[in-house]
This record gives structure tokens, C-alpha cells and sequence, in this order.
């Protein structure tokens, strides 16, 4: 008998104005928490202020303004950071247990939740034996990995461009951080069903 995966998977995307934590900022996240059986527990979505003393990058600009839509999806209504922070530990708090962060790859996104998480609240994405209060369980997991290992295929060729649309549910990936985070939480599931059929 297969043992049952019981975790929630909270698939996050983010989008940056650019690629340096503390020299840019995450001007925008959403997260998808989802059940390897393809239940649906919840979504929050975020605009965010940018950090204080931070300065967009030049050339991240020039990649988002042939992005059509997503920079202003990024950057319309921003609330205050710790507003947001506080908001999102409280949803992940409502959100069964254990859980775990996901995201594609975890090497992008981990470090910036990770970093806001940290700066603003008490939590991480990752964190140590000590911290007795937590939001994540262990250590996330990398769809990105996990998608060559399912497929065979090496990691730098498994992405939206290389993988079957269905797998992504139809949802196209459009730099908005919403349907990005919708978009991996459907391969998500889509993988687990091809690693345990």
C-alpha cells in the first residue's frame, strides 16, 4: 500500500523589480495552497511597497515592459510590506498541518519570501530546531527539481516553454504572480500523479 502524502503544498511565485534581496525589492507574490490530490485550500495575493532604500533594476524594467500587463499587475496598489507579511503569516497559519513551501525554482522564490518573512515577521521559510513556532515545515520543495525528476529531462530544460500546457492546467504563464503560482500548483499536482500512478 502507497503511503498517502497528507502535506499542504504552498506554491508561491514572485515578481521583482530586480534580482539583488535588499538592493531590489519583491514588488508583488502569490501563493497557492494545494494538496497533492488536487484539493485547493486557499490563495492570498499581495502588492507590496517597494523596500525602503531599494531602486528598481535597469534591465528588469526593460524585460517587464515587454511583459504585457504584468508590471502594472505588480505594481498597482501597493500596501505597506509589514501590513502584508502579517497578513500572509496569519493565512498560512489558517492553513492545515504540516506544510511546506513550494515553488518554481525554490532557489528564486525561497530566498525572498524567506528574506521578507524574516525582516518582518518571526518566521522563514526555512527554519531552525530552536524556533519552536513555525509556518513551514521542512525544507520546501523545488517543482522546478522535482519536474526533472519525474520527466527525466534535465533541470534547465523544464519550464512553461518545454512542459505540455495541460500540466499547468491551461493557465498561461503571464508574469502575473497569481497565475504563475496557479499555473505551478496544477503541475505541481500533475507530477505527483505521474510519480506515484
Amino acid at each position: 500500500m502507497k503511503a498517502v502524502d497528507e502535506w499542504v503544498y504552498v506554491v508561491t511565485d514572485v515578481e521583482l523589480d530586480g534580482p539583488w534581496i535588499g538592493v531590489n525589492s519583491m514588488r508583488s507574490f502569490a501563493s497557492v495552497a494545494v494538496s497533492l490530490n488536487g484539493t485547493e485550500h486557499g490563495r492570498f495575493e499581495a502588492v507590496l511597497e517597494p523596500l525602503p532604500g531599494t531602486a528598481p533594476d535597469a534591465k528588469t524594467l526593460a524585460w517587464f515592459a515587454e511583459q504585457p500587463g504584468a508590471w502594472e499587475a505588480a505594481t498597482s496598489d501597493p500596501e505597506p510590506i509589514p501590513d502584508v507579511m502579517a497578513r500572509y503569516v496569519d493565512w498560512l497559519k489558517a492553513l492545515p498541518w504540516p506544510r511546506t513551501f513550494a515553488a518554481s525554482p525554490m532557489s528564486l522564490d525561497g530566498p525572498w519570501i524567506d528574506y521578507y518573512l524574516r525582516r518582518f515577521t518571526r518566521y522563514g521559510v526555512r527554519q531552525g530546531p530552536r524556533e519552536e513556532s513555525r509556518v513551514f515545515a521542512g525544507g520546501g520543495l523545488c517543482i522546478t527539481s522535482y519536474a526533472a525528476a519525474v520527466t527525466g529531462r534535465p533541470v534547465a530544460e523544464v519550464g512553461p516553454d518545454t512542459l505540455p500546457s495541460a500540466w499547468f492546467g491551461e493557465i498561461e504563464h503571464t508574469h502575473k504572480a497569481i497565475d504563475d503560482a496557479l499555473g505551478y500548483a496544477n503541475l505541481l499536482i500533475e507530477l505527483a500523479s505521474r510519480a506515484t500512478g
